[in-house]
């Protein structure tokens, strides 16, 4: 318990409507982090307490209510000002966050496109005459991640392929080497 209100003490990510992707993987870890993801994921009821409640059901029912309590206030203070007022008529976290979802993930083409734009970037990446190898691959890597957020993947053997053909003549024993004792 004490480790969760230390966490929870840190602040959400705050999403201002651009990267969508990246946000949502990180309020999806803050939530379950702070174990609230279910409350963002199902919309359940919580039941009313039945006459003469035992003192487990009273607990019970007002982890509950507070879980999904707090998951709506943690997607409020996650969000903008101006993303905060769109979603305050909405009912429960799930709402906010299917909406969300809909309104800033973007559709398959959508989605699709940014992949291609991200793609021809990946292609179009030649490694600088005055950055280190360990620069480059970053740079590649930082791209392929955006493209996986987004549903699709560039493979690994893409990846060492790109840095080993985009490497400067100045590699090239290193590159020769490279193939000749490993299986590349």
């Amino acid at each position: 318990m004490e480790g969760e209100s230390v966490f929870s003490s840190i602040a959400p990510p705050v999403f201002d409507g651009e990267n969508y992707q990246v946000w949502a993987v990180r309020m999806e870890a803050y939530t379950d982090a702070c174990d609230l993801w279910e409350a963002v994921e199902e919309d359940y009821e919580v039941p009313p307490l039945p006459g003469n409640p035992t003192m487990a059901q009273i607990k019970t029912h007002k982890e509950k209510k507070t879980r999904k309590s707090k998951a709506k206030a943690y997607l409020y203070a996650a969000v903008s000002p101006t993303i905060f007022f769109r979603i305050t008529t909405l009912r429960s976290a799930k709402e906010i966050w299917d909406f969300l979802k809909k309104e800033y993930h973007g559709d398959e083409r959508i989605r699709g496109m940014m992949v291609l734009k991200l793609v021809r970037e990946f292609e179009m990446q030649k490694m600088k005459e005055s950055e280190t190898i360990k620069e480059y691959s970053d740079r590649l890597i930082n791209l392929a991640n955006k493209v996986k957020l987004l549903g699709a993947e560039l493979s690994d053997i893409w990846i060492v392929q790109k840095i080993l053909v985009t490497l400067p003549e100045k590699f090239e024993a290193a590159i020769a080497s490279l193939e000749n004792t490993k299986d590349l």
